[in-house]
């Protein structure tokens, strides 16, 4: 994109080029991918902004805290007046687009989905999200770095207002769309996911297991390794020890409390079917670095 006005904002200027799409398209079948830059590092919000929640901030008495993620330092307190900033001016880039469906008859027939793509970042580069009372955050796969905000909102189908206690995945947005567009399936390109249009019905469907990789390090503190959730159970497997983690969500969202040792025939039918999802996706791995020095 050309530079525009000096001063200009970063999202406020994606929103208007997704604006202009969406106007330039709006007599036929369209999809906007809005993926902001924001929130993410740099840190950097409108002085406004950053005013504003400094004020707050200062109104409500809040300080930093810190906790410890393995060896990393983690936020404890949500008080960062730059992060908060940058997720109002987000907030009123999402609203400048749902006005623009508004304004040009689109609300009421246009699907819209909102989620973020990762847990908030609260033990790298500058800490700025606490994520509590969910452990560690982006990097990691304890809930902080895998459980996300997502909200659907499908005119005359979705209930306004309504919560859906069902988990679901990044994966599952392809079959969803071709659903709600009246398309076929494409298994062949959507090996893990799953159409999620009878829960937007507010129809049961049974979700089966639902899978994370990461197989290599990240600069927030993570390491190597894969989960499993079924139900109310989650299982954790470090490559780099073979180290296993078993919590029960409902009673544990923090997951402080690993019952391994506790529920070892839960253990071994949940590291199966882990193990047969990595072979079944052919899931790569990582290797030893002949160079590494302890």
């Amino acid at each position: 994109m050309e530079d525009g006005p000096k001063g200009e904002h970063l999202p406020d200027r994606l929103a208007t080029e997704t604006v202009k799409f969406i106007t330039d398209n709006k007599d036929k079948p369209f999809l906007a991918y809005l993926s902001f830059y924001s929130v993410h590092t740099p840190l950097i919000s409108r002085d406004d902004l950053k005013q504003k929640y400094i004020a707050k901030k200062n109104k409500l008495g809040l300080t930093d805290k810190w906790g410890k993620e393995g060896e990393r330092k983690v936020r404890l307190v949500q008080e960062h007046a730059v992060y908060a900033g940058m997720v109002e001016a987000m907030d009123q880039a999402c609203g400048k687009v749902l006005e623009a469906l508004r304004q040009l008859g689109l609300n009421e027939h246009t699907v819209v989905i909102f989620m973020s793509d990762n847990g908030g970042l609260s033990t790298s580069e500058g800490h700025p999200t606490s994520n509590l009372p969910l452990r560690a955050g982006k990097g990691w796969l304890y809930e902080g770095g895998i459980r996300e905000p997502m909200m659907i909102k499908w005119p005359g189908v979705t209930k306004s207002g309504s919560i859906c206690e069902v988990p679901v995945i990044s994966t599952d947005f392809y079959p969803t769309m071709l659903e709600m567009a009246g398309l076929p399936p494409r298994p062949k390109q959507h090996i893990d996911g799953i159409s999620l249009v009878p829960l937007l019905r507010d129809k049961k469907i049974d979700r089966g297991a639902i899978y994370w990789h990461y197989p290599h390090y990240g600069n927030q503190g993570g390491a190597p390794g894969s989960a499993i959730r079924e139900g109310n159970w989650k299982l954790i497997e470090w490559f780099e020890n073979g180290r296993l983690e078993l919590y029960n969500l409902k009673r544990d969202i923090g997951e402080k409390n690993n019952l391994t040792d506790k529920y070892p025939e839960i253990v071994k039918r949940l590291h199966n079917k882990l193990i047969a999802w990595q072979k079944e996706v052919d899931a790569k791995y990582p290797s030893p670095n002949p160079e590494y020095k302890p």
